[in-house]
């Protein structure tokens, strides 16, 4: 795993200025570019560590297009995205493929360039216009951490409810029972539409299959790391009981409630354990450590790039498998130094 100091031997930041940008401290003047520049550092770095595990690249590359539903500036607010598409460029390049990033016109996407690609691979949620403007450019699709039309298209996804099963599962073996979530109620679907957040929504009915969901635990907030601070800062303000644990939505909101904890001389994990969900390469880096439910990125980038010529000829560019598959990648638990049992409190 990437540590601060090679980070610093590669941006030329101290460690002390790359941990501030990492827990994403407010106090700290930094540019857009700089905090871009120790992302991607710490996106390549983690990258490197897979190139011995590369397959054969193919005989003949495919043309790839890249349709990503989050812009460059919006990846930097939520890293997840930023270093699911740096798998999946980095794979393309072993194994021979062209990535063409697709073009977006506010919210529609355009193919910048000629021949047309021979697939597209789609990161994230998208709305159904924005659906029909990727099937104008190519009918083959794999989507990747979403699932619309099923019946249609290729698939990669991540089994939420079972994080969330492991991330409950940890904090009770710990001794944990009054655990909270922080996180929005809703979000987008798969079919463009508003609905219940599926992670909220599996602790609520796990939570409360075990007897153990307290609804003023329950803190509504969007997934960034601000919105988080703020809502934490004001339920530790409030002056209601307080959960021992809290399971976060995304590690956004795990870093800001950190942030807002230690404000207010809170000890993680001494006064309260938080749990996150993505584990990038800034859950080992940021203060205290996180432990996370691990969604492996570089595995759903294999996923889809094992998927898409699959349903290609590459002669003559033809289908040759018309039934679509929705792979579900499952998640792993790592544990650092942000949960503790209770009794430790």
């Amino acid at each position: 795993m990437v540590t601060l100091r090679e980070l610093a031997e590669r941006t030329g930041y101290s460690p002390a200025t790359i941990s501030r940008i990492l827990n994403g401290d407010p106090s700290l003047s930094v540019t857009q570019e700089a905090r871009k520049r120790v992302l991607e550092a710490a996106g390549s770095l983690n990258y490197a560590e897979m190139r011995s595990r590369r397959g054969r690249p193919s005989k003949r590359g495919l043309r790839i297009a890249l349709a990503e539903m989050l812009s460059p500036a919006e990846q930097l607010a939520d890293p997840y995205y930023l270093y699911l598409s740096g798998y999946i460029r980095q794979l393309c390049l072993a194994g021979k493929h062209t990535c063409i990033p697709l073009e977006r016109r506010g919210a529609l996407f355009f193919s910048p360039e000629e021949p047309a690609p021979d697939g597209i691979i789609a990161i994230g949620l998208f709305t159904p216009a924005q659906i029909q403007s990727l099937q104008a450019i190519c009918e083959t699709i794999v989507f990747v951490n979403s699932s619309p039309m099923e019946s249609k298209f290729d698939s990669v996804v991540f089994n939420h409810p079972l994080g969330v099963s492991l991330a409950i599962e940890h904090l009770t073996d710990l001794g944990h029972r009054d655990i909270g979530f922080l996180g929005p109620v809703q979000r987008q679907n798969d079919q463009g539409q508003q609905s219940l957040e599926i992670r909220r929504q599996a602790f609520e009915h796990q939570m409360g299959a075990m007897g153990l969901l307290r609804p003023n635990f329950l803190l509504d907030c969007p997934m960034d790391a601000q919105a988080a601070a703020n809502t934490m800062s004001l339920f530790w303000d409030s002056g209601h009981a307080m959960p021992t644990a809290v399971l976060c939505a995304n590690e956004e909101c795990a870093i800001g409630a950190a942030r807002a904890l230690r404000g207010k001389g809170v000890a993680i994990p001494d006064d309260l354990s938080l749990l996150s969900f993505n584990n990038t390469p800034r859950s080992a880096l940021v203060d205290p450590p996180l432990t996370s439910i691990s969604i492996d990125m570089e595995e759903m980038a294999r996923a889809a790039l094992r998927m898409l010529p699959e349903r290609l000829n590459v002669q003559d560019r033809k289908a040759v498998r018309a039934l679509p598959l929705k792979v579900v990648i499952p998640p792993t638990l790592v544990v650092r130094n942000s949960t503790a049992p209770p009794w430790e409190h």
